[in-house]
């Protein structure tokens, strides 16, 4: 069999086998079949100790061999390390400056979005937080796969270990499983700009404005002052009252004999003065709109209107609206009524 896997090699030009195995097995009581560097070695040299030489330190478990192994196995980690985090930076930068144009988005911002410098600077807060987790995700694997190598080529037996490993990571995975989960959905947020400090945002268990996010929870403040520590991976929805604008929605009620058309008329003139005066002038995106009658019940005929507000800004708007149909509908002689919702 030794002879067959032999003469299928580099051919045999003047010398003897036995010297080819003598130079190149370790026990020429048992021979292997020698390497394609030390039969190519055997042919350009036919010198038994030349051969020797570099089937000892340059061939196969060689100290030499070792050593370049080692040395390529830290570098290729080390390159491959570096490449990585060049990638994870760029593409989490690139994510969270969103794909918005910039020119666009300086079009279409509002005093109260906040100023480039501050936009700039969630986002900055934003990539790099995320880049630090992707970053240390990826060191962990990739030398860990590295480490993995270099004792594999010191001959350690690794089949013990990454079964132990295997065992331990399915416990701890199984035990910090809501934490994985925390994590992830942390990740995913903070990807997705789902909302950031400042915003007010509605997670079914709280409702309140965020003071703080962090990859596990999300700490937010309610009307009443009480601080709501949510986990992030027990959110399941999200409304979130302070992204790119907000609506007022007003549903008056009034009396069934009073004249709807006159009331469309005073609801859209006032909400449209309060539109044109400072600093609501600012705070109203759009000119309010009268929808009409939203509801009949046996008290009242329900009237909606509605105006477009800057994000966040929609709950001072409503009140002072309210105040001044108010004082509209004293001095028009009108009254609302009761009303009861269904």
């Amino acid at each position: 069999m030794f002879a067959r896997h032999i003469t299928t090699g580099l051919p045999f030009v003047g010398s003897s086998k036995e010297e080819l195995i003598k130079a190149c097995t370790d026990n020429p009581n048992r021979p292997t079949e020698p390497s394609t560097g030390c039969r190519l070695t055997w042919q350009i040299t036919h010198n038994t100790q030349i051969t020797d030489w570099y089937h000892q330190w340059l061939d196969g478990k060689s100290p030499i061999t070792w050593t370049v192994k080692l040395i390529l196995t830290i570098l290729i980690a080390y390159v491959l390390r570096r490449l990585t985090h060049k990638l994870i930076t760029k593409v989490t930068v690139r994510m969270a400056e969103g794909t918005m144009p910039e020119r666009l988005r300086e079009k279409t911002r509002t005093i109260f979005d906040g100023s480039p410098v501050l936009v700039s600077e969630r986002r900055r807060q934003r990539a790099e937080t995320m880049g630090s987790v992707l970053r240390s995700i990826s060191s962990v694997i990739i030398l860990g796969a590295a480490t993995l190598t270099v004792l594999g080529y010191l001959g350690l037996n690794l089949t013990p270990f990454l079964a132990s490993a295997s065992i331990i990571g399915v416990a701890v995975a199984f035990g910090a499983q809501n934490l994985v989960k925390d994590f992830l959905t942390g990740m995913f947020m903070l990807l997705e700009d789902q909302y950031g400090v400042g915003d007010v945002i509605d997670v079914g268990s709280a409702k309140g404005t965020v003071e703080a996010v962090t990859l596990r929870t999300t700490r937010l403040r309610d009307a009443d002052g009480v601080v709501w520590y949510v986990p992030n991976g027990e959110i399941k929805r999200v409304g979130n009252e302070s992204q790119n604008w907000a609506r007022v929605v007003l549903d008056v009620p009034v009396e069934y004999d009073v004249d709807l058309d006159k009331v469309r008329t005073l609801l859209s003139e006032t909400a449209s003065a309060m539109a044109a005066e400072p600093p609501w002038d600012e705070i109203i995106l759009e000119d309010p709109t009268v929808w009409g009658v939203q509801a009949l019940s046996n008290e009242a005929v329900v009237v909606r209107v509605v105006c477009k507000t800057a994000p966040g800004q929609q709950g001072d708007t409503a009140r002072e609206l309210r105040e001044r149909l108010k004082k509209a509908f004293d001095s028009a002689g009108l009254s609302i009524a009761a009303f009861t919702a269904a």
